[in-house]
């Protein structure tokens, strides 16, 4: 009974040795992936006394104005499950997610909005960049219809990489409709979170914006000039988790400043959004949850299926082995001799002396006669 337990145990250590050694190898890489069926995500931010471009319809007419009040910028992601298995080439299936973006931007005294748009990309699973795909597209005007590829997005969009790195990254920006350098500028603690943060600094980037929208702005503001750009700076520093890729903080300081041809300025956005404190609490809950299913796949479980591994190994030898080795001794104890010597004791190696006999032969010359006790009478 003992031999098969022995042998279930070993074979059981040698089980969970191979899940230890398993799962970091096979199980972790997969869970290190965008999954298909991710929750929908809010992030916001908020730029308090903010100069912004106000464009209002009222009846027929448009007025254009230019106040100071708070922003507050919502970013909802939806992952779209459906999109992904029914669109995405083969070259992308499995690799690729597609996801649906919308923001807001409302000034909070009177919940009006200001911009929206909306979009959809896909994302690699294990990088968090963009995907190449002809039919993403993007909507920034509210238009009933979007053309499929009018965008093409490139570098990192929404979140990092897993297990990102300190350095400089590709980070797309939606205004420049390209993707520009995002430098490692350090590690800082984000309510217990070491995160990395990064840098992206664009200073007075040409906008290509519609000539229609220049006369426009150049009538309300500057009506004596008659051609004028939009030059667009930004920086937009990212506080990220390095192990999930996922933004626990962004900040990002704008500034649109129209120039007109007689080198008269007229600033159209100047905003310095913030995360807020609850979207930056949501953040590091999320990304606390998600290193610690990232842990225990690739850390924790391992660590114990070792243990035990090794345990029940050890133990199932112990078992197999020990009752042969008892036998064997038992064995050789019933067939060897004694540590004692015993002998017949008649025999020549006795320490007993034999008694007197009176058989010897007393007619024989040779042989004495033996001695009389004291007292005793000679028998013939």
């Amino acid at each position: 009974m003992k031999l098969r337990v022995g042998i279930a145990l070993f074979g059981l250590g040698v089980l969970f040795l191979v899940i230890a050694v398993g799962m970091p190898w096979y199980v972790a890489p997969a869970v290190t992936k965008l999954p298909y069926d991710l929750p929908k995500t809010t992030s916001v931010a908020r730029a308090t006394d903010a100069r912004f471009l106000q464009i209002s319809r009222v009846g027929d007419s448009v007025e254009i104005d230019i106040p100071q009040a708070t922003l507050e910028s919502t970013v909802e992601v939806l992952p779209n499950a459906r999109q992904t298995a029914d669109r995405l080439p083969k070259k992308l299936a499995g690799n690729a997610v597609v996801w649906d973006v919308y923001q807001t931007v409302k000034r909070t005294d009177r919940q009006e909005v200001i911009s929206q748009y909306s979009t959809q990309l896909a994302l690699f699973r294990v990088s968090g960049a963009a995907a190449p795909w002809n039919e993403q597209w993007l909507n920034e005007d509210g238009a009933a219809q979007t053309p499929i590829g009018n965008v093409t997005y490139s570098g990192q969009v929404y979140k990092f990489p897993f297990d990102t790195r300190k350095r400089d990254y590709q980070v797309f920006d939606r205004d420049l409709k390209r993707s520009l350098p995002a430098k490692y500028a350090g590690t800082e603690t984000i309510e217990g979170i070491e995160a990395y943060r990064f840098e992206q600094r664009i200073e007075n980037e040409l906008l290509n914006t519609p000539q229609d929208s220049i006369a426009t702005l150049l009538n309300r503001f500057t009506p004596e000039a008659a051609n004028g750009q939009v030059f667009y700076s930004n920086t937009r520093t990212l506080w990220v988790d390095p192990m999930t890729g996922t933004y626990l903080k962004v900040r990002e300081q704008q500034r649109k400043v129209l120039v007109s041809e007689t080198g008269a300025e007229t600033v159209l956005l100047d905003a310095d959004f913030n995360s807020t404190k609850e979207s930056i609490a949501g953040s590091v809950k999320t990304v606390k949850e998600n290193r610690f299913k990232l842990n225990l796949i690739g850390l924790i479980l391992p660590v114990a299926a070792a243990v035990l591994g090794l345990a029940a190994l050890i133990t199932g030898l112990l078992m197999v082995f020990r009752p042969a080795r008892s036998a064997a001794v038992a064995s050789e104890s019933r067939t060897r001799p004694d540590d004692t010597l015993e002998m017949d004791q008649s025999g020549p190696l006795t320490d007993q002396v034999p008694p007197a006999t009176h058989n010897w032969r007393s007619d024989d010359p040779t042989v004495p006669n033996p001695r009389q006790a004291p007292g005793g009478v000679e028998q013939h």
